[in-house]
């Protein structure tokens, strides 16, 4: 079921906020729906393996000298 809800904005931002929606093919209705989903929602927590792994490999070979290549750097 859904329900109306009246907001007071200023007028500069709902103007930029409508050519945001426009831009990305949605209405204000959705973008407020989606914030409101995203702030209502309890948070995951992470730990620090969960954030390393989604971090991009390195360019390094995987049979590299990491002491030398870092003295190289240093040097």
């Amino acid at each position: 079921m859904k329900a109306r809800l009246n907001l007071t904005i200023d007028e500069r931002l709902l103007l930029d906020v409508k050519k945001f929606a426009a831009k990305n093919d949605t209405s204000l209705s959705e973008l407020v729906a989606d914030y409101f989903k995203k702030i209502s929602r309890p948070t995951k927590k992470h730990n620090i393996i969960q954030f390393v792994e989604k971090l991009d490999k390195p360019l390094i070979a995987e049979d590299a000298d990491l002491v030398e290549l870092y003295y190289k750097e240093q040097g």
